[in-house]
């Protein structure tokens, strides 16, 4: 049987788009680079000396002519440092490992934690795959739209938070949850997102992990096994052996 055009009509509007991702949302946008006024090779960017010294570090770790090998965790430093990657950072980590800037830019498209366009002090990732969905991540969608007034991919006027909706973020047990630049928070209810949000907008950064009590991700409802003391060496063991 087919649904009629209306009724497909009505459910792709309904459903998720799957391109509504982190390279589609806001992390990466294209990844054909063009120019703009805040990100072409003349942006200026430079490494602090501090991070110079931790350059020296990280290549220190990698046998000698494969500086190569640290593309990925020069990047990331760059990144901190500026809070996003312009193509200028780019270069300048491709000029310090001595490798041809395409190479970085194929590492940078690659992976959607490197952020290529501007973004907020505070990056919000939230996960609507389907175990975080089936626990209502909808409702902690919808509760950060409400209280910062920005919709998905979008950045608030005041640069303080940009939001993004991604794929699965590896904490499906405590479901629903959102990553706010390092941070994971989880088990969470709409008001709990809302108290992070008002704690960041005053300065504060809330301790991560879950908001429901417990410490990680043992059993909602309590331990069902494993509750007793583990038995003594050369239990089970023949006494022959």
């Amino acid at each position: 049987m087919f649904l009629s055009h209306a009724m497909r009509s009505a459910v792709s509007r309904a459903v998720r788009s799957l391109h509504q991702s982190a390279a589609r949302a806001g992390a990466g946008g294209i990844f054909v680079h063009r120019d703009t006024p805040d990100n072409n090779p003349d942006t200026p960017f430079e490494f602090t000396e501090v991070n110079k010294k931790r350059i020296e570090a990280i290549i220190s770790m990698y046998p000698t002519g494969h500086k190569q090998a640290a593309t990925l965790p020069v990047l990331d430093l760059a990144q901190r440092q500026h809070g996003w990657l312009p193509i200028s950072a780019m270069n300048k980590v491709a000029e310090v490992l001595e490798i041809a800037p395409m190479r970085v830019y194929e590492v940078a498209t690659f992976y959607t934690m490197f952020l290529r366009q501007p973004v907020g002090k505070y990056f919000i990732q939230i996960c609507t795959t389907t175990p975080c969905m089936l626990c209502n991540s909808d409702s902690i969608l919808e509760a950060i739209q409400n209280k910062l007034g920005i919709k998905v991919g979008e950045t608030t006027p005041d640069k303080m938070f940009t939001l993004i909706e991604v794929e699965c973020l590896g904490a499906c047990v405590n479901a629903p949850m959102v990553q706010i630049n390092d941070n994971y928070y989880e088990d969470l209810s709409p008001k709990d997102i809302e108290d992070i949000l008002d704690d960041l907008k005053a300065g504060r950064v809330p301790p991560p992990g879950p908001r429901n009590g417990r410490f990680s991700c043992e059993p909602a409802g309590g331990l069902t096994s494993l509750i007793e003391p583990p038995p003594g060496p050369g239990v089970g063991v023949r006494p022959d052996l």
